[in-house]
């Protein structure tokens, strides 16, 4: 072990480990050697989680551009091409443009691979210690950087009263289904329940296909009985067997669905020479697998511009920090919410409207299809990180839906329906309004 680190990561995660490796392949001219860094992670054990198990094409791209995508070999992965949304029997086939591919697989299997690689990288030490305070010592680095997680202890320390709290409004119940054939093979499914949250499913290996049931506030006090009775028979008669086998013999474990908009770092209130960085800076519902691909993308951009900046210059550290976060994070995190707001309509008439013409907007195909698919699997670049291009096709799906209302053989039911079609616009204000505020207003 090095006496003297340069840059020191709490957690060994997904997005610790890969910054280990990124840093250690950095060079700069503002420094003689390459970076000494310490891995710290509480427990090297393979982790067991229910999320974590869908990267999209673009972490798969920004695996490779950090070199890191050897991790996808010989964990079983599946390749995906594309989601298939299923509503009332029917299905709708999304797939991924310019044939991107992304890819699933078992998170616990995921994360040893990224750890070996970043133990095999120069100048990398990955150590199983638990770390309680930022103090100097036995660990010494400037700077520190936290990836512990959604759970973080050291949020509220890094943060201050920069601080903005998490909400939970639903959480994934999972389950693993065995040898089953979805819809679409190769594609994840988005089952669509009415009254209720949606359903995802997708294959992470050869014989294991996760499915995730959304749950709203408050978890029913019998699970199984409220997904067996309000769930399952909306879903597709070919997925019953194998749902209900893997119910009566696994446990569901639950995740919340947590939201926290990022804050930006290196201001006057969050704390000198310590940087966040993935799910305990900020959180992404999971419903789009976005957390992973945010986490990797921000890696790629961190990397570069610490190789322009002494470290252990905090004026410079806190400069590079205001540029680092971009709105690629801000997208997929309004993208994932309001997609959830939409996809659990929950039995509200003008969500539901909405959910409606969401299905249908898909159902033309083409770029009706292409443009909003291409903020998980375009090219991290302005058509894949716009708050506003998804701003233009949230409310093309709105104008979308108020269409069909306005078709009345009776003159006199017009007025009442323009009243509908603003009462319908005006939810989806409110979905996206605020989505759209959280996320930028610091910018």
């Amino acid at each position: 072990l090095c006496g003297q680190y340069d840059v020191l990561i709490v957690g060994a995660g997904v997005a610790g480990s890969a910054l280990a490796h990124a840093l250690s392949t950095i060079t700069s001219k503002l420094r003689a050697s390459p970076l000494c860094i310490a891995l710290l992670e509480c427990s090297l054990a393979e982790p067991d989680r229910i999320v974590g198990e869908l990267l999209q094409p673009t972490g798969v791209a920004a695996l490779q551009k950090l070199g890191l995508e050897s991790c996808l070999e010989g964990i079983d992965t599946i390749p995906k091409h594309g989601y298939c949304v299923v509503q009332s029997g029917r299905v709708i086939h999304i797939p991924y443009p310019d044939g991107r591919q992304g890819r699933s697989f078992h998170h616990g299997w995921f994360i040893m691979a990224l750890r070996e690689r970043a133990r095999r990288a120069s100048g990398v030490d990955v150590v199983e210690a638990t770390v309680n305070e930022l103090i100097e010592e036995p660990f010494f680095a400037d700077p520190v950087t936290i990836a512990d997680g959604c759970f973080s202890n050291f949020r509220n320390t890094v943060i201050g009263k920069a601080l903005r709290e998490s909400s939970t409004r639903s959480r994934f119940c999972g389950v693993i289904l065995k040898s089953t054939r979805l819809p679409i093979p190769q594609h994840s499914t988005v089952g669509l329940v009415k009254g209720h949250g949606p359903v995802l499913l997708y294959q992470i290996s050869e014989h294991d296909t996760r499915m995730l049931v959304a749950v709203k506030h408050p978890v029913p006090h019998v699970l199984k009985g409220h997904i067996f009775r309000d769930v399952v028979p909306q879903l597709l008669a070919s997925l019953h067997v194998s749902i209900h086998e893997a119910l009566d013999k696994d446990h569901i474990r639950c995740m919340p669905n947590s939201v926290l908009p990022a804050i930006e770092q290196g201001g006057k209130y969050t704390r000198e020479g310590v940087i966040l960085h993935g799910d305990a800076w900020h959180m992404h519902h999971p419903l789009t697998g976005g957390s992973m691909n945010v986490a990797l993308h921000a890696i790629v951009i961190l990397s570069k511009l610490l190789a322009k900046v002494n470290i252990r210059n905090w004026d410079q550290m806190s400069s590079l920090l205001s540029t680092w976060y971009c709105c690629f994070a801000s997208t997929i995190n309004i993208l994932s919410f309001a997609l959830y707001d939409l996809f659990g309509a929950d039995g509200l008439q003008n969500l539901a409207v909405l959910q409606t013409g969401c299905f249908k907007y898909f159902e033309h195909g083409g770029e009706y299809v292409r443009g909003p698919v291409s903020f998980l699997a375009g090219k991290v670049c302005k058509i894949a990180a716009s708050p506003s291009l998804l701003a233009y096709h949230f409310f093309a799906v709105a104008f979308h839906s108020i269409c069909p209302l306005m078709v009345s053989p009776h003159l006199w039911e017009y007025p009442g329906l323009a009243v509908r079609d603003v009462k319908v616009l005006s939810t989806a204000y409110v979905v996206f309004g605020p989505l759209l505020w959280s996320e930028i207003r610091w910018w």
